[in-house]
């Protein structure tokens, strides 16, 4: 399974909302960087994102986006092969 990696906030919904999707889709090792605890790391991320929002989830090498964006690769069956490598 690729490694995943999600910028994310402690007090933020669409957080939760992509974390637990990631785990129904069976994401044991979800490496989450709280831009909250860590201010430099909300830095490291719009660099290499272009966004200021939370959450913002990598597959591998791949910027994903967002909560919405998760979604919408889920619901068009793209997620999994992603997850697989």
């Amino acid at each position: 399974m690729n490694k995943v990696v999600m910028y994310s906030k402690d007090y933020c919904p669409y957080c939760a909302r992509a974390k637990a999707l990631l785990e129904q889709r069976g994401v044991t090792d979800l490496e989450i960087i709280q831009i909250d605890r860590d201010p430099s790391q909300r830095e490291v991320m719009i660099e290499r994102t272009g966004r200021r929002t939370v959450p913002q989830i990598f597959i591998g090498d791949t910027h994903v986006g967002g909560c919405d964006d998760l979604m919408a690769l889920d619901r068009s069956g793209g997620l999994a092969p992603m997850l697989n490598g």
